[in-house]
């Protein structure tokens, strides 16, 4: 059974013992040679799936072209043969390859995601762990049992221990689940992968700024430092460099003066030794190019432009009052206080984290598309912006409640909405989970996690290459030593402009 581990802060001269540090605990998770179940090797590819699907999508936006040209400039180190950067058939050293493929993995905002303590995008583990793979020469079984630890750490971390109640990134959470699951791959000791989680943590602690108000280009390259972060505090450890002992829990550490404080306690569950690695399950992905709070909300406005059409029109409309968790009404809601979440000139990062926004837009267009549904002469359509700023959010307890539930039966992301019509007359509706969540009306299944790359990939990848992919990605468990090149993909000829790549330092 899962144990849950009470986690506090010591004073100095407390001296508390290394085997009862958080990240030593960690550490010791990820050296456990215990096996991966069949159900959490077909997530694994399904997750390598659904990474590689909203990558295709990114290749070409600013970020990501922006992330591939600094990598370029970085060849293989003379460790192993270098990693792959998605959509070409170049090496490169892998921090780079991770960092570029981080970016486009995170870019549209379009993967997988688990929400309980604090938020968090697991898939965000791959990128890093997959490029010190193809590095190495690793197998498709050594990848499974890093990326099953990297999920696994994270999730757990996730349940736990809340970063956004002080406002710092959710990425904190990441370096160290990144670097444990490195650990895991690699076959590293202890002692190694503790090092390794400690300076993973210390170098990717920074504040939630790059997800508040005018949300920028970091939001996709937050992730990406992260893995980028945690395969060099693996190399530093390897090479027998030390890092801040004890992390967490120290005086002076990450929970004293970037958390709860000096009086901090959390009980953080983690797997005992021979437990099998299942966080990995817990997780759910994305139908919707939208911030995963706002995929329940996507569905319910679908549902009631075909059930109520007369709402898409705001000459019909007088108010429109979204009831939701605490979560979604002061981060993506109206509770947040984000001017910009109305604006028509607002980016995309910012409109993909506006549910006022989402939900007018879904409401009068009964579908959304990770492109056309955030182009700017969509969010300034006059109706839009009409009905739009009718659109607000609040507070509602029993919601909030389900939110951080912890019976999966009952834990919610949606919540209700009241449309007030001109006439008097009040529509009335409600979500608890998303269509494709595994409660949902539709679940995801390799089936839809294929149809989610063909249609991501269509134009942007020959047939045959996406073909090949998806078989390699299939057949994970058999490929050797050597073999994990297979997981990337090539974009068609002509898709990526390498001459239109911006100048940098590098």
């Amino acid at each position: 059974m899962v144990k849950e581990h009470h986690v506090r802060v010591y004073r100095s001269e407390e001296k508390l013992p290394r085997e009862e540090q958080l990240a030593h605990k960690i550490a010791v998770v990820a050296a456990d040679p215990v096996a991966v179940a069949d159900d959490v090797t077909a997530m694994v590819i399904n997750r390598i799936i659904d990474n590689a699907s909203v990558a295709v999508a990114s290749l070409n936006r600013a970020p990501i072209v922006a992330a591939r040209a600094q990598a370029l400039t970085h060849g293989p180190s003379t460790g192993g043969k270098g990693a792959k950067v998605f959509g070409i058939d170049e090496r490169v050293s892998p921090e780079w390859a991770a960092w570029a493929n981080g970016v486009a993995v995170r870019e549209l905002d379009y993967h997988d995601t688990f929400l309980a303590a604090d938020y968090s995008h697991p898939g965000d583990n791959i990128p890093p762990i997959l490029a010190v793979a193809q590095h190495v020469g690793s197998s498709g079984q050594d990848l499974i049992r890093g990326i099953a630890t990297g999920y696994e750490i994270q999730v757990n971390l996730v349940k736990a221990i809340c970063l956004h109640k002080h406002k710092i990134d959710h990425v904190a959470h990441l370096g160290p689940s990144a670097a444990a699951g490195i650990g895991t791959l690699l076959g590293l000791n202890v002692e190694t992968i503790f090092q390794s989680v400690g300076q993973a943590l210390h170098t990717t602690t920074a504040t939630r700024q790059s997800r508040k108000g005018e949300i920028s280009t970091w939001k996709a390259h937050a992730p990406a430092f992260a893995g980028k972060m945690a395969i060099e505090a693996v190399d530093r450890s390897m090479r027998g460099q030390t890092s801040p002992v004890p992390i967490y829990e120290g005086e002076d550490g990450v929970i004293a003066w970037m958390l709860d404080g000096p009086e901090a306690s959390y009980l953080v569950p983690l797997p005992e030794a021979g437990e099998a690695k299942r966080a990995i399950l817990d997780t759910y992905t994305k139908e919707h190019s939208a911030e995963y709070q706002a995929q329940a909300w996507i569905d319910l406005a679908r549902k009631l432009h075909a059930e109520h059409p007369q709402v898409t029109n705001p000459a019909n409309v007088k108010s429109v009052l979204i009831k939701t968790s605490h979560h979604t009404h002061f981060v993506i809601g109206s509770g947040a206080n984000d001017p910009q979440k109305y604006s028509p000139d607002a980016s995309r990062e910012t409109l993909d984290h506006s549910i006022p926004y989402i939900f007018t837009v879904a409401l009068q267009d009964g579908s959304w598309h990770h492109v056309d549904s955030y182009a700017p002469e969509r969010a300034r359509r006059a109706d839009t912006v009409e009905l739009w700023q009718k659109v607000s959010t609040i507070e509602d307890p029993e919601w909030t409640r389900r939110y951080h539930s912890l019976d999966i039966s009952e834990k919610a992301f949606g919540g209700s909405v009241e449309i007030t019509l001109n006439d008097g007359r009040v529509i009335t509706d409600q979500i608890a989970v998303a269509d494709a969540h595994p409660l949902g009306a539709r679940p995801f299944a390799r089936e839809q996690y294929i149809t989610k790359f063909r249609t991501l990939a269509a134009g942007l990848v020959d047939e045959k290459e996406i073909d090949r992919f998806l078989d390699a990605a299939a057949r994970l468990p058999e490929l050797a030593a050597g073999e994990l090149d297979q997981l990337n993909i090539t974009a068609a000829t002509g898709v990526i402009d390498f001459a239109a790549a911006p100048k940098g330092l590098f």
